[in-house]
Formats: structure tokens, sequence, C-alpha cells
């Protein structure tokens, strides 16, 4: 089931002043909620990253020990496969480039899983280089639940089905393995300059 956001409401801008508005796509001020199912609630004592591989978990965070690594601030633009993008969006979040680090996993691919039973599939190559993160704060403020906290994969150059809300774990594996959305039609890959929404696109 997917949960739409009972408050996204307002008239779509498609001024052409944005300029760097991948095309299809509509600015909007609202930040909509949209899920696969229920929002999970992990009480922050119960919470785990987890980074893993075919043989298993190899580095593990709690909440209090994700919080003890190097941060940063981040201001990108986010697109929806809805069509919808918001500009400008602010968040504070570990870099994976941190959390794979000195992780000697083999594997070109990763799979993103979620609390609630979510799972997307990402390039590893699209994770790493200052392309990728795992946000806990959106404009300076602990990260909602509905929109994935306490946190979340955030992944600004791929639609934002990518970046897996209420993040569980990653795993690096050798072969691509097609997420929730991804085996019900939407693109494997998912760029918005390409309009890359749905299999054949």
């Amino acid at each position: 089931m997917t949960t739409f956001s009972a408050g996204f409401s307002g008239r779509p801008e498609r001024s052409t002043r944005y300029g760097d508005l991948p095309p299809g796509q509509y600015v909007t001020r609202d930040f909509p909620v949209l899920s696969a199912g229920p929002t999970p609630r992990v009480p922050l004592d119960q919470w785990r990253l987890e980074i893993s591989g075919a043989d298993g978990v190899v580095r593990s965070w709690s909440w209090d020990e994700f919080q003890t690594l190097d941060a940063e601030q981040i201001t990108v633009n986010i697109h929806c496969v809805t069509r919808w993008s918001k500009l400008d969006t602010s968040w504070t979040g570990v870099p994976i480039d941190t959390l794979l680090s000195d992780v000697d996993l083999p594997g070109d691919f990763v799979v993103a899983s979620s609390y609630g039973g979510y799972t997307t599939n990402v390039p590893l190559r699209d994770l790493l280089g200052g392309k990728a993160w795992v946000a806990f704060e959106f404009e300076g403020r602990p990260l909602a639940l509905e929109h994935g906290g306490p946190a979340r994969l955030l992944i600004p150059h791929l639609y934002f089905w990518k970046s897996a809300k209420w993040l569980r774990g990653l795993r690096v594996q050798e072969r691509d393995e097609l997420g929730f959305w991804e085996q019900l039609g939407y693109h494997k890959y998912g760029d918005p300059w390409q309009e890359q929404r749905h299999w054949n696109d």
C-alpha cells in the first residue's frame, strides 16, 4: 500500500526560472509523504545500522555510535518520480564514504534495506565519492518519522525512491538485485535527468 500525505496541497510551480529542474518535474514548497506501507517506529535504543556482504555483517553502529561519526551539512535538490521537485533542501548526514571506509567487500551493487521491509538497489559507485549520505536531520531538526527518521539514505542525484527511508542496512553484493519498486516496474537506476521512471524508459 502506498501512503500519500494529506497535507500535500498548493499549485505546482512550473516557472522556467528553475533552470536546474529535470525534465517533467515541477517545483513544490511542500514535502509530500509517499510510502510503500505504514511508518515503522524504531526506538533509538533498538536502532542499528549494518553494513554487510555475502558472509554477513561486517560493521554495525548503534544510534549513539552513529552519532559520533563525522557528519556533513548538505544542501541539495531532490526529485520524486511522481514529478515533484523540492529545491535547496538542507540535511545533516554521515557520508557513505565514511561508513564504507576500510571495508573490503567484493561487489559493485548495493541493496539498501529499511525497517519495515522496503528495499532498493543502487550501484556502489553511486554511493561513493561524496554522492550519498545517511541523513538524520532535515532543515536543522531531527528527521521526522514520516520522512524516514531517525535516519534515511540520501542520494539526491537519483529519483527519491532510491533514498530509502528508515534505513537499516546496506548489503554489498556482486550481482544487481531489484528492490521493492523496481520489481513493480520502476526503473532499476532512476536518473531524473534521463526520466528513467519505468522499466522501458
